[in-house]
């Protein structure tokens, strides 16, 4: 993964699928203003349930590398595991797309660096919060849980403290660590991005649930044990059967009795 590979362009394929599935699942597909990027986000809104916090969901790193040199020309997941995982939820729900992505790759300010050493980056967690923020004051929700599937998940985690409505972290098989996932995995170092493990704990008002599989070498659970070792109290780490993509629709139907259980709960 060397940073100065030649970048490539190539075919949308990738976001028409999500919006095939977006679209199949009665999504409507939004398009928000975060602070320098625009952001596709698809959106469940809240029907009967006034009070419900809304479910945002961030998706996976999708695919920034075609190969370990050359750059994809849209990173957009191929199999958006969040996306489906957000059909399942009966909740009000978000997914929330990052900068670039859903075929947003050759907007104003996007560039490699976006989806490759900068995917975590200030940049991208400032944009993807304030988009955020706005979709959620107009919308007047006033409680928020976040849910990230893997790269999401560090996201979610990174955009957890800045949102003042956040009751719940949720994250899914996520990269917690990312100098220990890099390491292990011989990448290069995503020197431009911000690392959950080398910050400063989330406050204790955000209860965390972070699910990892038993069969997952992308990620496996010692790395987010680590991650969040002395965490809090209120930091929960769950392995359930699955490796990294499969098998979480399968498990998604209990894991939301968990979360709306988890939410429910007063805060201490």
């Amino acid at each position: 993964m060397l940073c100065s590979a030649t970048y490539l362009t190539g075919c949308a394929d990738p976001a028409v699928r999500n919006e095939r599935i977006a679209t199949d699942n009665g999504l409507s597909r939004q398009r928000l203003i975060g602070k320098g990027f625009a952001h596709i986000a698809y959106y469940k809104p809240r029907g009967q349930q006034p009070a419900a916090a809304l479910h945002v969901y961030l998706s996976g790193d999708g695919s920034p590398w075609i190969n370990r040199t050359r750059i994809a020309a849209d990173p957009t997941p191929r199999n958006p595991v969040a996306l489906k995982l957000m059909a399942l939820d009966p909740s009000p729900s978000l997914y929330l797309g990052r900068p670039c992505y859903h075929g947003l790759a050759s907007s104003t300010g996007c560039d490699p660096a976006q989806w490759t050493s900068g995917r975590y980056s200030e940049q991208v967690v400032a944009s993807m919060t304030a988009a955020l923020e706005t979709f959620v004051r107009d919308n007047g929700y006033k409680h928020l849980v976040l849910i990230g599937y893997s790269g999401g998940g560090v996201l979610a985690w990174l955009m957890a403290s800045r949102l003042p409505q956040t009751q719940l972290l949720v994250t899914v098989a996520a990269n917690l660590d990312i100098d220990a996932w890099t390491r292990l995995h011989g990448y290069s170092p995503l020197h431009d991005s911000l690392n959950p493990a080398t910050l400063a704990s989330l406050p204790p008002r955000i209860r965390q649930l972070h699910l990892v599989g038993t069969r997952d070498t992308n990620v496996p659970p010692r790395l987010v044990r680590s991650a969040m070792e002395g965490a809090g109290e209120q930091v929960m780490v769950s392995i359930k059967p699955s490796n990294h993509r499969c098998c979480w629709e399968r498990l998604w139907p209990g894991i939301l009795k968990d979360i709306r259980s988890i939410s429910a709960r007063r805060p201490d």
